[in-house]
């Protein structure tokens, strides 16, 4: 009985034991998972459980545990290393800072991974950017990173899942080692952004691998070779079909190819781009894009073998000329372009000689204008008695001829001025206003047909007049073009009174700068439409003429234009327009006609003869009516405004040349 009763004694005690034991893990199941045995804290705002970053890297930390498998059988990486959070910038943050969905540790199931990067760096920032201690100003410059990335392609719906984007902020940016500032440049995460990229671009990583870029990065770990990011940027990534992207690459090309860009800007095709237009080739048209290679390898789109056929994707009747074209010539290298250099040394000299010999000329006529003004010397109109007898100049056609000559000259100036001083913001403007990079070559062209059209019904019907005439005409007489002796007496004559030390010559009916006003076309008509014809025609020309020699139609083409372009509108302008016996502007060129004693203060030598040979009458005429005057006025005015339009777009344009 006692040993029976023994033994229940020790059931009795056994349960007792089984029910303390049991008690608390029954009431734990109760009220949280297994492993949650730590007090929980909650946030007094929000009332959410603090859950500390130790607690998740129980699991997530541990290096024997990287991987586990969902339950749908798919393997995941789950480890995350501690010291790569606490490096990071993001280091101080909480993780369901960033994992919001995470309610409880250790998870019941898969949890849905939705970080929201976007958003708290926006409110981030709008909370702290008046901080006086700029401990977030960083921040800043995310969220402006931010604006660019939602821009991007990458932000736009993926075209496999509509439901999300082709590329969040982690896919790039390693989710828990976020460097510091300025660690993007470090030499690591350079090298690695390659394959970052290669995740999503399988296909251009390949092509990548096998180019001097990519042999240069991967191979070689040279982190100041170019990545992904250096020639689509970071975060402002546009679809590379796009104008955007093709115009963000070939600038870029130029942060590390510097003289290459320069070189390339100064060519059609790189005005063309500096424009904002891509029909004209590009970097990578050349190059290639992720192939890209040296021009000694049988394989670069660049090799000699693969020249031509890559010049015909553009120029499809290119032939073998179109090979000593110099892509990159440089006109300030003698050493590899002499007969380039030697042309632009050509066309300076001539540039700096004529205009600086002319703006002598015109400083010096007006000064001694003006004094002679002081003095009440020299012709000076009497606007309360204006002449009722004028001597007429121009017939009609010739006035119609200088008006269309005008109108062309000054379209040519603007259109091509906008490839000259394509780094200009004018430029950009009056091509958008034109209609296009396309629209402007259309006009610039249509243009220099009127132009050389009438310079050569000009001459055409000089030619007649001079047959006709032949029996009579004196080529070195007081009515012809030609340059004499006299012309050259009367320019040293000049000079003298401009000093003060002799009288002002008297003229017969052409001064010496009329002459020269009409010879220049005559050079710049050859000069300008020979080269433009070169380069309008290039892959016609090229059957007859070498390519190096569009390198120099394009420089004489511009030089010329730009000399043109500058004397035209400040030395003739003053020469007609400007000089106080003149000023405001003189019409005759559109009445056809000047007062009689204007005629007899500037053509002296040719009044007297006329007057000694009875023939003046002959060419007397009424004053204009009042519409004549008033429309040749308007004419002159517009055209006066337009010419010192021009003329300052063109300063502006050659005082902020890149060098």
């Amino acid at each position: 009985m006692p040993r029976r009763i023994e033994t229940k004694r020790v059931a009795c005690l056994w349960v007792v034991l089984l029910g303390l034991i049991i008690t608390p893990a029954a009431y734990a199941t109760t009220t949280e998972p297994a492993g949650e045995l730590m007090i929980d804290h909650f946030d007094p705002e929000t009332g959410k459980r603090i859950i500390p970053n130790e607690r998740c890297l129980t699991c997530h930390g541990d290096e024997k545990h990287r991987n586990d498998v969902r339950d749908d059988g798919t393997p995941v990486k789950i480890f995350v290393h501690r010291y790569e959070i606490e490096a990071s910038v993001h280091g101080a943050q909480s993780c369901t800072s960033c994992h919001v969905t995470i309610d409880r540790v250790p998870h019941r199931e898969a949890p849905e991974v939705i970080v929201g990067c976007i958003d708290c760096h926006r409110q981030t920032w709008e909370e702290y950017r008046d901080d006086p201690d700029d401990k977030h100003a960083r921040l800043e410059i995310v969220t402006e990173q931010i604006d660019n990335f939602m821009q991007s392609i990458h932000a736009q719906p993926s075209s496999l899942d509509q439901s999300r984007t082709n590329a969040t902020c982690y896919d790039c940016h390693e989710g828990h080692n976020v460097g510091e500032l300025g660690s993007i440049q470090r030499a690591d995460k350079r090298l690695k952004n390659p394959e970052v990229c290669g995740r999503c671009h399988e296909k251009q990583l390949e092509e990548y691998s096998t180019s001097d870029h990519g042999k240069a990065v991967l191979e070689m770990g040279d982190s100041e070779a170019a990545v992904c990011s250096d020639c689509h940027t970071t975060h402002e990534i546009a679809s590379p079909v796009t104008d955007k992207a093709k115009l963000q690459i070939t600038k870029n090309c130029g942060d590390c190819h510097e003289d290459a860009q320069r070189t390339y800007f100064k060519s059609y095709h790189g005005q063309v781009h500096r424009l904002g237009y891509t029909e004209a080739a590009k970097c990578h048209d050349c190059h290639g894009g992720h192939l890209v290679k040296g021009e000694d390898d049988p394989t670069s789109e660049i090799h000699a073998n693969n020249r031509l056929e890559n010049c015909r994707n553009c120029h499809e009747e290119a032939n073998d000329n179109f090979l000593s074209f110099w892509p990159h010539g440089d006109a300030h290298d003698r050493e590899n372009y002499p007969g380039l250099w030697a042309f632009r040394v050509f066309m300076e000299i001539l540039i700096f000689s004529v205009m600086g010999f002319f703006w002598i000329h015109v400083l010096l006529w007006l000064y001694r204008e003006v004094m002679d003004r002081i003095q009440g010397k020299g012709f000076i109109e009497d606007l309360s008695k204006p002449d009722l007898v004028y001597f007429r100049r121009f017939p009609a056609v010739w006035r119609w001829i200088h008006v269309l000559f005008a109108i062309s000259t000054m379209t040519l100036i603007l259109t091509g001025t906008t490839l000259l001083f394509s780094h200009t913001a004018w430029a950009k403007v009056v091509v958008d206003f034109l209609g296009g990079i396309r629209m402007e070559g259309i006009i610039h062209r249509t243009a220099a047909m009127i132009w050389l059209s009438i310079f050569f019904l000009h001459l055409g019907i000089a030619i007649s007049n001079i047959w006709r005439n032949r029996a009579t005409f004196e080529w070195f007489g007081s009515t012809s073009l030609v340059p004499n002796w006299k012309d050259f007496q009367d320019l040293k004559d000049m000079f003298k009174w401009f000093l003060g030390r002799g009288p002002r010559p008297e003229f017969n009916h052409w001064t010496y700068w009329q002459k020269f006003d009409y010879w220049a076309p005559f050079w710049g008509a050859t000069v300008i439409g020979i080269s433009g014809l070169i380069l309008f025609m290039p892959d016609k020309t090229s059957l007859l003429l070498p390519g190096w020699t569009f390198n120099i139609a394009n420089l004489v083409h511009a030089e010329e234009a730009l000399l043109a372009a500058i004397f035209l509108n400040s030395v003739h302008f003053f020469n007609v327009h400007f000089r106080p016996e003149r000023f405001p502007m003189s019409t005759a060129i559109f009445t056809g006609v000047i007062p009689i004693e204007e005629f007899k203060h500037d053509h002296r030598l040719q009044y007297d003869r006329l007057v000694a040979s009875g023939e003046l009458e002959k060419h007397l005429v009424q004053r204009p009516s009042r519409r004549a005057e008033l429309a040749a006025s308007f004419i002159t005015t517009v055209l006066i405004m337009a010419g010192l339009t021009l003329l300052t777009l063109v300063l502006i344009g050659l005082v902020t040349l890149p060098s």
